[in-house]
């Protein structure tokens, strides 16, 4: 098929956005490819269609689980077999995948860049039929970039055993220095196309506003835009307050955070994206991958850490083309506490040293082992056993991170697989021995096809109210089960990982690049100031003071954000010497005019403050008043 029919197909699309077409056509001609284009702009259609046109599959590296496995799972929703393979998955359901990839029809494989050059991916790339390399989230590659991702580094490694097989790169966010760092780190060859629009959104309204109150703020804006809303808030905590608050209000409304259950995650998204919800107040958690087209308004209740992150999650709204708000509350404590946590991101390297030996001692990992080891990880319960403030171990964490030395995850959430691994016969006596598995057991048989060929997926909180038990008590259950060698049983896990990228040293030879480091803080700096100045402008344009961070030095102002509609008012308003003049031309063959039919028509001409300028020429005796009636002396 062509590329037009694959997306008439798959996603019901007539034609492509603009630039579209173009890249996909550079992927299919074989070049490799750098695609910058803005939040809302179609770029994961842009290694898909390739991937549905080309023969074999497509491997995509992604950095975050939650955006691959939402990816993958509206692929299969359009018919499209898709995979992903990321950390703290099972060893038997990543060898399961890798051979799908190899001997099935697997067309696109999600990994992530931790995953992708491990040995055993290694072994296995080379035994497939590879047609694409796509590098989602391409900024990740980049020292400059506001997410750097050490892993990202070695994808250019994986290129080596895939010759003659093009690598796109797609992303929304990327400063010129970001643009070439991607293309060296990724070993473009000279055949390369590199199409960048315009990071500009000419239908996306920046607004500001710095209330006493953002509660009461946050009102009026959902008051004055109709239509779907979403609020960034900080914290956990802060999206509950905040949506309970908006439905008092009598605003459907409800709090989306990385610590919901996959299930309720998905009700709450799947509920706004219909409408049966007006606002969801979320932390940075939510948005990636979603496809909502109108969104009217997305609200910031304090600003982000970079540019970057705040144009990608402002850019949510108004994908249809229409006029939408990003607005942000700020109050000048806000740049305080992005300064203060600026400071907390970065801790002295002794600090660093303490948590990782920690860190051994926590997972009882001697000198030499863990590479590639990924372990569930409580940061709470970690940070109470060795005495460390939450905030001190989680900056800690992320400075070995940018280090390249170990990597923390979201939260993965693996539902339970059970498999039965004896024969029917067997199970049929263990049944009758063991009166109380009777109806657990045919509920299994029942519900689940296939349980003695391959683990299945279970439903726990389900299989459990079903049977009207504990869902501890279920899993006691399947876990004397498994001891007795009646089963394989894997419970439901959702917990963060860790992931040791490297052997676990001495933390008293860890040995930290400190130009790295000191290049990576003044960035960071950068990115804050940034921010901070952005909010607290009084003049000029907000959209062009983001783009010109983008390097779009030549960006035009927009005319829609606070502070250009501020300037086109002002300049629309007369001086008090321009309004004299316009007042006598209206006097001058008049013996009086009334003063409220005065004020009224001189507001539909759109000069503002009329009442305060009639009320001083009164004063000073330049017009006369009589009986309501306004006239020259």
């Amino acid at each position: 098929m062509t590329p037009e029919e694959i997306l008439q197909k798959y996603w019901g699309y007539p034609s492509f956005r603009p630039g579209q077409k173009e890249i996909i056509q550079s992927v299919l001609e074989g070049k490799d490819t750098l695609a910058l284009l803005p939040t809302g702009g179609g770029k994961s259609l842009c290694f898909q269609v390739p991937a549905l046109a080309r023969e074999g599959v497509t491997i995509v590296v992604s950095p975050l689980i939650a955006l691959m496995k939402d990816q993958v799972r509206q692929l299969r929703d359009r018919g499209i077999i898709a995979e992903a393979i990321y950390s703290g998955m099972r060893p038997a359901d990543i060898d399961r995948v890798l051979d799908n990839a190899v001997y099935g029809n697997t067309k696109l494989l999600y990994l992530s860049p931790e995953r992708l050059t491990t040995d055993l991916a290694r072994v296995r790339i080379q035994k497939m039929k590879v047609a694409l390399l796509a590098v989602d989230e391409a900024h990740c590659i980049s020292q400059w970039g506001y997410d750097f991702r050490p892993p990202y580094l070695r994808i250019a490694e994986i290129r080596e055993l895939l010759p003659g097989v093009p690598t796109i790169a797609v992303t929304a966010t990327a400063t010129p220095e970001v643009v070439r760092d991607i293309q060296e780190k990724l070993a473009f060859t000279a055949n390369r196309l590199v199409y960048q629009q315009s990071f500009g959104r000419e239908n996306l309204a920046y607004v500001v506003r710095r209330p006493e109150a953002k509660e009461t703020q946050l009102l009026r804006v959902l008051s004055g835009v109709s239509g779907s809303s979403i609020v960034y808030v900080r914290s956990r905590g802060m999206t509950k307050q905040l949506a309970l608050q908006l439905r008092r209000r009598g605003i459907a409304a409800a709090s989306y955070h990385a610590g919901l259950d996959p299930p309720e995650k998905d009700r709450r998204q799947e509920a706004w994206i219909r409408g049966d919800l007006r606002v969801i107040v979320a932390t940075n958690a939510f948005g990636m991958g979603i496809d909502k087209a109108n969104v009217r308004s997305v609200i910031h209740y304090g600003p982000p850490d970079s540019p970057e992150a705040y144009f990608q999650e402002a850019g949510r709204g108004g994908r249809d083309g229409q006029l939408s708000y990003a607005v942000m509350l700020y109050h000048p404590t806000d740049g305080e506490r992005l300064k203060k946590q600026f400071e907390l991101s970065f801790p002295e390297v002794s600090d660093i040293k303490r948590v990782y030996r920690a860190l051994g001692s926590h997972f009882q990992l001697a000198v030499g082992g863990g590479k590639g080891t990924a372990y569930d990880f409580d940061i709470a319960a970690f940070s109470a056993t060795f005495g460390f403030d939450v905030r001190q171990a989680y900056s800690a964490l992320k400075a070995l991170e940018r280090a390249g030395f170990l990597l923390l995850t979201d939260a993965v959430y693996q539902p339970a697989s059970l498999q039965f691994i004896v024969t029917k016969e067997r199970l049929y006596d263990y049944q009758i021995k063991h009166r109380t598995t009777d109806k657990l057991i045919k509920s299994i048989l029942r519900t689940s096809q296939g349980a003695f060929l391959n683990p299945v997926q279970l439903r726990e909180g389900a299989l459990a109210n079903f049977l009207e038990i504990s869902l501890e008590e279920l899993q006691r259950t399947f876990q004397k089960m498994k001891a007795e060698g009646i089963i394989d049983y894997f419970p439901t896990k959702e917990s963060p990982q860790l992931v040791f990228m490297e052997e676990r040293i001495d933390a008293d030879n860890l040995r930290f690049d400190v130009k790295q480091y000191h290049f990576l803080r003044d960035r960071a700096r950068q990115r804050i100031e940034t921010m901070i100045t952005y909010a607290e402008m009084h003049s000029g344009c907000r959209s062009q003071r983001l783009l010109q961070f983008f390097g779009e030095t030549d960006a035009p102002v927009c005319g829609l954000c606070d502070l250009c509609r501020s300037q086109r008012e002002s300049a629309s308003t007369p001086s008090p010497a321009e309004v004299l003049r316009m007042l006598r031309e209206r006097l001058t063959n008049e013996t009086g005019v009334d003063q409220e039919h005065l004020l009224r028509e001189f507001r539909e001409r759109g000069v503002r403050d009329i009442g305060e300028h009639l009320q001083r020429m009164l004063q000073e005796g330049v017009l006369l008043q009589e009986n309501g009636t306004i006239r020259l002396p």
